[in-house]
């Protein structure tokens, strides 16, 4: 069985230049709450936002999306792939996490990013530096999880004695997760237990990265199967595979706008090397057609590179009649296929 999860960007209302007016994003807002809720009839696995900042989405604070929508649903799990670490400190990290699983009735998924360079920068933060506080703070969600009163000392966080509260209802943590990009990364978090998610790169690459995380989970002692591993692709579905093709083409128009901004990003060249530190968005990010086809390729990629979750973004950045109706179209007809796969 391949798990299917939406992995939810939530697009910005209006523009740089159009503020829309509070009305509309009143409604724009319940939409989607009404969205996310009407997921779970249609039979997802769960919701993982993301968090971004300063123009594109509406996701700066995505755990109290994940609390909103934890009151109007029972089954859903609900995560964020994930918190930006570096722009926080890690005891209102943990003390979040654990109230965020009390919240949801234990449906709770932790993820955890190092974030994007362009938008670190503009609180004039290098990608350096971000991953030396989010490596400080993951060091405290260890300890955190494991016991009741934390401390640390270290070059960006010190303190002693800390109780942070509420302890989380699943014990001994929620599943955890974090996004990679390299096999390095996966290693890394093979070592520490927590599951992984990548995309962007072409199914050769992403079973490259996989397979050092279990050949690093294998030398701890660790299990690694296929629930370990999530494979993430932009999806554009629809009854035809024309119409599919339109959406798909409208997706990668504005996935381009997204890739001038981030320095780690390019989009795929035969034959040419990724930037250095960086990743390819290859062709195979682009998962097209009817709900048949989509689901196809989805059993294809995931079983191809042996991952047991599949993160669908659901037509990028589209207004909310086109994501409403992708939602429903495969969540009637492609999650059956993937359930059984």
């Amino acid at each position: 069985m391949i798990k299917p999860w939406l992995f939810e960007f939530f697009p910005e209302l209006g523009d740089e230049a159009r503020d829309p007016a509070p009305a509309d994003m009143a409604g724009y807002f319940t939409r989607y709450l009404d969205l996310w809720t009407r997921d779970e009839a249609l039979g997802f696995e769960g919701i993982f936002f993301s968090e971004h900042h300063f123009g594109g989405s509406f996701s700066a604070s995505p755990n109290l999306l994940i609390s909103a929508v934890a009151m109007r649903t029972q089954r859903l799990r609900l995560g964020v792939m994930g918190v930006v670490l570096p722009y926080y400190h890690p005891a209102r990290v943990v003390e979040e996490i654990g109230l965020l699983d009390h919240l949801t009735g234990g449906r709770l998924e932790v993820g955890t990013a190092v974030g994007v360079p362009q938008e670190l920068a503009r609180l004039g933060m290098t990608m350096e530096e971000a991953r030396e506080r989010s490596d400080e703070i993951v060091e405290v969600i260890d300890a955190a999880l494991a016991k009741r009163v934390v401390s640390h000392q270290g070059k960006h966080f010190s303190f002693a004695n800390l109780r942070l509260l509420p302890r989380t209802l699943q014990q001994p943590s929620p599943p955890r997760w974090t996004a990679v990009v390299s096999a390095e990364s996966a290693r890394r978090a093979a070592r520490r237990g927590i599951k992984i998610s990548t995309g962007f790169n072409s199914t050769a690459t992403i079973r490259t990265i996989f397979d050092a995380y279990r050949a690093e989970a294998d030398a701890a002692g660790i299990a690694a199967g296929p629930d370990c591993l999530a494979l993430r692709r932009r999806v554009a579905v629809a009854a035809t595979a024309g119409e599919a093709q339109g959406y798909a083409a409208a997706v990668s128009e504005r996935l381009k706008s997204f890739v001038a901004q981030d320095s780690r990003l390019k989009q795929s060249v035969p034959d040419a090397p990724p930037p250095a530190g960086g990743f390819t968005i290859s062709d195979e990010e682009f998962i097209t057609g009817t709900p048949a086809e989509v689901a196809d390729q989805i059993i294809e990629q995931c079983r191809a590179v042996g991952a047991g979750h599949f993160l669908a973004v659901l037509h990028w950045g589209a207004p909310i009649d086109e994501v409403t109706a992708a939602h429903e179209l495969f969540g009637g007809k492609a999650i059956p296929i993937l359930r059984t796969a």
